[in-house]
């Protein structure tokens, strides 16, 4: 059997809503909405018929360029417009459980919500957040769009085929330079909430919930120079029960690259397994620009070869189809989004136990942040 005998049909792309016309209500009109959501929107033919923004000249001009007809200069006013039955929340986490608290009021209508991650300012607030909606009836659903890159689904799909064994090993090697909100300032974030929480979630989309963490950090000295912060450069090891290991470098430093050095930027992750090795790249820090994210893997199925599949299609923006089209699939299909509120709040606790690790100098269990468990208990 040869190499080209190898199905290299992978599932790297997310199920689809067989009725796309459902009308969404868009609040936040910032670059992820802009530039990201909306635009992944239209080439998917689902319905954004209104927008609002906290700057009413900045949701005019995104109307505009996508093509939708309503614009309200107050987010409560999208809230109560009879026409919206989904809504895609897309504003800073602090203001974020205030829209929830409003749209819960118009449960008889709104179906459905999509919130950005991460949901609310920490676990507590995003277990309100989750109560809220279930008590309302409303399905909620949280933008966890690294999951839908390409190259992560791929690497699921084959740990699910079984083509890469037990896993063994897992490591994300970020040395990226964001671009950061204003709104990061007035919380003190950097990375942890912002870009780890992609990383730690995608560990566990991959590999399911790990026992402990233990995280280190430093502030990056580029932001230190705008505004205190604690959770700069990240460095965090993820324990499994059954011997796991995943682990973390989110480098936002990664040197001078905009004060006068040469730069070298890039996403890297390896997933090593009994039975095969996979390895790929993340295409996001070249955005604007087009560059698909990657995946080489060999396995003990195939053995001597590297198998190299590729695809068009980029994380920023195209995979931000994938969670509003799970959320529209979970509401046509009467079921829990895969995304849904209760399971992302496993992914805010483990971003809270690396901040308590942190803090501590120490491994934190998981279950300490979910139950309450002190170390011992």
């Amino acid at each position: 059997m040869t190499k080209s005998d190898f199905n290299l049909d992978l599932d790297y792309l997310p199920q689809l809503p067989q009725n796309r016309d459902v009308p969404i209500g868009c609040i936040g009109a910032g670059f992820i909405m802009a530039d990201c959501q909306l635009v992944a929107y239209r080439q998917a033919g689902f319905n954004p018929v209104a927008i609002s923004s906290r700057n009413p000249e900045r949701a005019w001009e995104v109307a505009k360029r996508h093509g939708i007809d309503t614009v309200h200069d107050d987010y409560r006013k999208l809230l109560a417009d009879e026409q919206v039955e989904v809504v895609d929340i897309a504003v800073p986490p602090d203001i974020q459980i205030d829209v929830v608290r409003e749209a819960v009021k118009h449960a008889d209508r709104i179906r459905g919500i999509l919130a950005q991650k991460p949901l609310g300012v920490d676990y507590e607030q995003a277990k309100e957040i989750v109560r809220l909606c279930r008590d309302a009836g409303i399905t909620l659903a949280v933008n966890q769009n690294m999951r839908y890159d390409q190259s992560i689904r791929a690497c699921r799909n084959l740990l699910q085929r079984g083509d890469l064994g037990e896993p063994v090993f897992a490591s994300i090697d970020m040395r990226a330079i964001p671009h950061w909100m204003a709104w990061q300032q007035r919380l003190g974030w950097v990375t942890l909430r912002i870009m780890s929480i992609h990383h730690l979630d995608s560990f566990r989309f991959l590999f399911g919930e790990p026992q402990r963490v233990f995280a280190s950090v430093r502030p990056d000295p580029r932001t230190a120079s705008k505004f205190d912060h604690e959770d700069g450069i990240c460095l965090y090891i993820l324990e499994y029960e059954n011997g796991m290991r995943a682990s973390a470098w989110d480098d936002v430093w990664t040197g001078p690259a905009l004060e006068g050095s040469e730069g070298d930027i890039g996403i890297n992750w390896r997933v090593e397994g009994t039975d095969g090795l996979a390895k790929g790249t993340i295409g996001w820090p070249d955005y604007p620009h087009r560059t698909p994210s990657t995946l080489d893997f060999t396995t003990k199925r195939r053995p001597g070869y590297w198998f190299q599949p590729r695809w068009e299609e980029v994380w920023f923006p195209d995979a931000f189809v994938g969670p509003m089209a799970e959320l529209l699939c979970a509401l046509e299909e009467d079921r829990e989004p895969e995304i849904n509120g209760d399971e992302n709040l496993n992914t805010m606790a483990l971003v809270e136990a690396c901040y308590r690790s942190v803090r501590e100098h120490r491994a934190v269990e998981i279950s300490e942040i979910i139950d309450g468990v002190s170390p011992g208990g």
